[in-house]
Order: C-alpha cells, then sequence, then structure tokens
C-alpha cells in the first residue's frame, strides 16, 4: 500500500484536540497526501475524553487505523488509554505539566504549556506548541502548516500567535530530539484535493441540487449541515431557517416544496421520530421533500456522538399507513455528494419524500477528495407544468391517475392552474373523500410509482472477486473499512489459490 501513517491527538474537550487535529489533516492535506480523519467526542462542552485520529497516505484512504505511529497527549487520561495503540517504532509526545513523567526511547516529554506562555503569553495554546512538535517528528514543511494557522486564526492577532506557539515546538523538538526517528513526510506533491467531512459534503451536493431551502432543529450528528449551509448561505442565496423544533422544521420543508422550491431537512432519530407524522403527510399529498437522517444509537436521547446503524427498518418503514419513499444510504465522502444530488431528483420525479440515510462516522469523518465534476450534476424536476404548458391544459387535476403513478405537478399560483390538495385522503382534484373506492385507487396510484423507483436503484457494490468462498456484507459507511478488510486479505494470499475451493474475499453492501 505504501505510505502509510497514523497520529492520534488526545485530550479532554476545551483543550483544542479538534482544532489541531483538523489543521494537521488539512496541512497534510496540502503536502498532496491522502488523508482520512476521525473525531471521537463526548457529549459535554468541557471535560471528558476526546481524541482526533489522522490516517495520512500516498494511496486513497476510506478508512482509519487502529495503530498510532504518533500518539499526542494533552493530559494524562489520553497516555492511560491510548498508549497500547502505539506502534512498535511509535512515539508518545506529552505535555510534562499535564502528565506523570514516563521514561523510555519512545516518550517526548514536551513543557507545553510553559512555551506556550514564554513565547505568546497565553498557556491555552499549548496545543499549538504540540502541533509544531509533530511536524518536526516527521520533518514535514512548516510554512504548509503556518499558512493553514493563519487560514483557520486570521493573518494577524489569533492567526500569528499560534504560528508563533508552534514555531516554539518545532524548534523545541529540533533541539532537544535524540537520534534520527526514521520518518520523512516531505510533501509529495501540489495536487489540489478537498478535505471534507460527511455532512459537507451532503449540504455541498444540496447546493449543486439546487436546494434553495432548508430547515432544520440542531441535533448531533447532523446539526452542522444546517451550520454549514447557514454559513454559505448569502452566496449561494440560500434560506436556512432554525424553528422551534422538528415538527416545524419538516412542516416548513413541506411547504417550501409544495410551493416549488427544492427543499431539505436534517436530523437524527429522536428528531425524526417527531418528522414522522410531517413524512406522512408528504407522502400524502405527495410533496417532495429530503430528510436527512444521521444515525445515532437509542433509544430516547441514547448516545448522541456515537455511531450506530440502528434506524434502517425505521426509515424504510415509518408511517402510519403505507406510502412509497426512497431511502439512500452513502458509502463514503464522495458519494455522499452524488448522493444528495439524486436524492432531490428522486424526490421531484417520483413527488415523494426521500430519506438520506447517514451515521456519525460518515457525518463527522473527513476525508481528501477530488474536486466534484459539476458538469456531471443534472437536475430532473420531473412532471414539472411549464408556464407554456398551462395554456394548453384543460381542467387540471393535482393527483390524477397515470399509469406510473406520477401525476403532471403545477405550482400554486403559476397561471391559471388552480392547485388542490388534501392531507385527507382525497380524489384527483385533491378534495377530500371517504368512499373507498376512491381511496383503493389513489392508493395504487400511488404504491405505483414503487415499479419506477425499483429501476432507478442501484444493485449492491460488489468489490473483489464475484466468485468467492466468503463474503464480507455491509451497507452505508461500513464500506470502506470493509474494502481495506478485502485488500488486506488478498494480499496475503487469500484468492491466490485455484477456483476450487475458492479462498477469495468479496465485499457486498
Amino acid at each position: 500500500m505504501g505510505l502509510n501513517f497514523n497520529l492520534m491527538v488526545g485530550g479532554e474537550a476545551g483543550q483544542g484536540v479538534q482544532s489541531i487535529g483538523f489543521i494537521l489533516a488539512k496541512a497534510f492535506t496540502r503536502g498532496g497526501f491522502h488523508v482520512f480523519a476521525d473525531q471521537d467526542y463526548e457529549s459535554r462542552v468541557r471535560g471528558g475524553h476526546n481524541f482526533f485520529r489522522v490516517r495520512i497516505s500516498n494511496s486513497k484512504l476510506e478508512a482509519i487505523s487502529e495503530s498510532v505511529d504518533i500518539l499526542l497527549a494533552l493530559n494524562q487520561e489520553s497516555v492511560d488509554l491510548h498508549r497500547g495503540r502505539l506502534a512498535r517504532e511509535g512515539m508518545m509526545v506529552f505535555d510534562q505539566g499535564r502528565v506523570k513523567d514516563i521514561s523510555g526511547d519512545n516518550f517526548f516529554a514536551v513543557p507545553m504549556a510553559d512555551l506556550a506562555e514564554e513565547k505568546v503569553g497565553n498557556k491555552l495554546m499549548a496545543n499549538t506548541v504540540a502541533l509544531g512538535v509533530v511536524l518536526r517528528l516527521v520533518g514535514y514543511d512548516f510554512k504548509i502548516a503556518a499558512d493553514v494557522l493563519r487560514e483557520q486564526f486570521g493573518a494577524v492577532g489569533a492567526g500569528e500567535d499560534n504560528v508563533r506557539a508552534a514555531a516554539a515546538g518545532y524548534e523545541y523538538a529540533t533541539s532537544n530530539l535524540k537520534g534520527s526517528l526514521g520518518w520523512s513526510l516531505n510533501p509529495i506533491d501540489s495536487r489540489k484535493r478537498m478535505l471534507i467531512n460527511g455532512n459537507e459534503a451532503i449540504a455541498l451536493g444540496a447546493v449543486a441540487a439546487g436546494c434553495t431551502f432548508m430547515a432544520a432543529y440542531p441535533m448531533t450528528p447532523s446539526t452542522s449541515i444546517m451550520e454549514y449551509m447557514a454559513d454559505k448561505s448569502r452566496e449561494t442565496g440560500l434560506v436556512v431557517i432554525q424553528p422551534e423544533d422538528e415538527i416545524a422544521a419538516i412542516n416548513m420543508v413541506i411547504g417550501a416544496a409544495f410551493a416549488g422550491a427544492r427543499a431539505m431537512t436534517a436530523t437524527s432519530g429522536g428528531g425524526f421520530c417527531l418528522m414522522v407524522e410531517g413524512l406522512g403527510l408528504a407522502g400524502m399529498t405527495e410533496t417532495p421533500i429530503v430528510v436527512v437522517v444521521g444515525q445515532r444509537p437509542g433509544p430516547a436521547i441514547g448516545l448522541p456522538t456515537r455511531t450506530e446503524q440502528s434506524d434502517l427498518q425505521f426509515a424504510i418503514y415509518a408511517s402510519h399507513g403505507e406510502f412509497p419513499r426512497a431511502v439512500l444510504a452513502p458509502a463514503n465522502i464522495e458519494h455522499a455528494f452524488w448522493l444528495t444530488v439524486k436524492a432531490f431528483n428522486l424526490a421531484e420525479k417520483y413527488q415523494l419524500p426521500v430519506i438520506l440515510l447517514t451515521d456519525q462516522h460518515l457525518a463527522s469523518s473527513y476525508s481528501t477528495v477530488d474536486r466534484f465534476d459539476l458538469s456531471r450534476v443534472s437536475i430532473d424536476r420531473g412532471l414539472l407544468v411549464s408556464e407554456k404548458d398551462i395554456v394548453s391544459i384543460g381542467k387540471y387535476r393535482r393527483h390524477q391517475i397515470t399509469p406510473s403513478g406520477i401525476s403532471p405537478r403545477s405550482l400554486p399560483l403559476q397561471g391559471n392552474v388552480l392547485v388542490v390538495t388534501d392531507a385527507d385522503e382525497h380524489n384527483e382534484e385533491g378534495h377530500l373523500i371517504e368512499d373507498a373506492s376512491t381511496r383503493t385507487r389513489m392508493m395504487l396510484k400511488r404504491l405505483h410509482k414503487v415499479e419506477g423507483l425499483q429501476a432507478e436503484i442501484n444493485p449492491p457494490r460488489i468489490y473483489g472477486p464475484h466468485r468467492a468462498e466468503t463474503a464480507l456484507m455491509g451497507w452505508g459507511s461500513t464500506y470502506g473499512a470493509l474494502k481495506e478488510a478485502v485488500d488486506i486479505f488478498t494480499g496475503r494470499g487469500l484468492g491466490c489459490k485455484p477456483p476450487t475451493p475458492e479462498r477469495n474475499l468479496a465485499l457486498s453492501g
């Protein structure tokens, strides 16, 4: 596989663990490396154990590695919990002011807080001192990291203070390291890649797909979708609203979509519970919406910052009564972008809700990806009646029965067409009814959409030999780890034996 280098930053909430981990990941990305990073944090503002892992390679990465080459421990708990993951030739760097003295050839004590106080007058920048130490340990270009620090914290003031703090750590390591560590992560090229996480990929996919309205109530792990879209709202023309709760959010989205906007919301399992009646409203009125559900362990509050794929059946079957919907689950960060585009197209083409099912791991993990080719993005608004078509329409029926189950869709106040729909069961004109025969016809009309949807869903992705004795099966964000497992086992000779009996591994999901 070539280069495979792993580092971990550990500490408590408030020590800047995520900030330093992200800056290191971004700095290595600038040097042309492929990066995969994940973060683990507890559901609290301060205290509790956090860590950020960064994996660096000269080839594409889609998973993390458990072994650690450099462990950057900002407190004692990080030493106690993670020292067992240190590779044989690895190095632990720790703040000698917060960690009891550890002696040994692969332990490096640094007075991080003291250096931060001495160089910039702020002990809180001890984490940035540690960043400089790591850069020196791997022989990385300090200027690249300095540029990233300035971008992150500003070109003056805090930005320059952080650069000086990092330089202090770099210089301390230069003066106090004994011998050569044998690591040299010099930049390999200047190719530009994006470093984004799954939620950012979904947000970008929504913008590329023409989403103009987003309403959501914050709920980990989906909150940053709303935050990212709100941050980009002025330059993209997006309307982003945080209402009082999830019920209001999905109803706002339904209203915006009914009026013709491409609209979405984002939540987690508990919030999705509150949205289910609204989901049924979208199903009954055949209103196209996109709902992102970031899974986390439940029930109730569960474990807000942990990963679990426990909402699949909930997403597929959530409702009272039956109506069609599509449920899509991205396999990786790049896939999250393209599947979001597809979600909006399917929603409008089939006039139904589409659920994008992700999880905490995919939502908050970072990966390097090539810039998305926006020329590949196509917008399919389905049977949306144009202003020109309205002239030739006689009596318009919003829920007209068709062989496909998809009715021509006009927007309110569009020409002289009257658009009527009802949350009660209704007839083709959209007026409520209570007779069994019309109910049966309308139910079958909506369910006929499933036949078209089936043709839109790709078959399971198969990686590795198609004829194999052992298959690893998964869905969603497990793909990267399973894919690498197949590579590891086939690299060890499994798959090199004659076809009978097969000794290959294949991945399906």
